[in-house]
């Protein structure tokens, strides 16, 4: 189930499910606003923006309670998440998602987001994004690319083409005046195979690893995974989120890997050791570098919807 495509003139209800509104500065929310305005959008901001606990979040019930009131308020025809964080997969049980179901629009949010994300597509039927934050509108440089992406998955009903951006970063975009380094960008292939096209689930593979064995977790065989590592992850964690990927889906169509922030220490050469365990992995498409994950920028992934992946052209078409 397809969500009404955004328009000029919606509204976009910005929430925070995971980490506290109060982690953005009033800078970035100004420069954010200023370009969904500038794309046609009115934006409106939940109720409990000003909320945050010792952990840095809120409460379950005060985030639980502006999402269900952004799904259900008739204005809204759009919600994007503030920022991510460790935590969204607390609100899980306490989601309407009948709630949800009636009232279908547009979700879309990344890293710790992939939780909410996954679920709700899994409960519902209900095509969710892994895609910019609200936040990730505040980036200058490398924008054009992320915007593009997330206008074709959201505003229109064709089917779009997603291939490597001209440049990839990871800097601190997010400062007044950041220094930016640019370099050129290839997506890159492990294993080549004839297209195949599957459905698509995924995200953070810290945080899509917490829905395993939960009522929440899609069904996975035959779908195009994706999976990234954010920056407080280690290859090590990316080795053994992958061994438990494997373990639960046996037979996947795809496997699409983001581009490993600097941090991780993921080098060329581990990656292609950890993958080269896998006799699965030699069979069928594998992607990596692709833009989507912890470094800029990214498109925006539909989850649940149909996807082909073709290693020869190094595109994704999504339907």
């Amino acid at each position: 189930m397809k969500a009404p495509r955004l328009q000029v003139g919606d509204e976009i209800r910005v929430i925070a499910p995971s980490s506290s509104f109060l982690r953005l500065t009033d800078l970035g929310v100004q420069v954010a606003v200023q370009k969904l305005t500038d794309l046609g959008f009115n934006i409106t901001f939940s109720k409990h923006t000003d909320e945050q606990d010792i952990l840095g979040s809120s409460s379950i019930m005060s985030r639980v309670k502006d999402l269900h009131e952004a799904f259900s308020d008739e204005n809204v025809k759009g919600i994007l998440t503030a920022i991510g964080g460790f935590n969204s997969n607390e609100l899980l049980p306490y989601l309407d998602f009948e709630l949800i179901k009636r009232h279908p629009k547009i979700f879309c949010g990344y890293s710790d987001i992939t939780a909410l994300c996954n679920a709700i597509t899994t409960k519902t039927k209900l095509l969710t994004y892994v895609g910019p934050h609200f936040s990730s509108f505040q980036m200058d440089e490398l924008q054009p690319y992320q915007t593009e992406a997330f206008l074709q998955a959201t505003a229109t009903h064709a089917a779009f083409d997603v291939s490597a951006s001209k440049s990839w970063s990871q800097d601190e975009w997010y400062l007044p005046e950041p220094t930016r380094h640019l370099f050129a960008n290839e997506w890159k292939i492990y294993s080549h195979a004839k297209p195949v096209t599957g459905t698509c689930y995924g995200g953070n593979l810290g945080t899509f690893q917490l829905l395993f064995g939960t009522r929440f977790l899609p069904d996975l065989e035959q779908a195009i995974l994706f999976v990234e590592n954010a920056e407080e992850d280690d290859y090590h964690d990316f080795a053994r989120g992958l061994a438990a990927l494997l373990q639960v889906v046996h037979h996947p169509k795809a496997l699409l890997i983001g581009r490993f922030p600097k941090e991780t220490e993921t080098t060329e050469e581990r990656l292609l050791a950890i993958l080269s365990k896998y006799p699965l992995l030699r069979e069928i498409p594998v992607i990596y570098d692709m833009n989507f994950g912890h470094t800029q920028p990214i498109f925006t992934i539909p989850i649940g919807d149909k996807a082909t992946v073709d290693t020869a052209q190094k595109k994704i078409t999504f339907f």
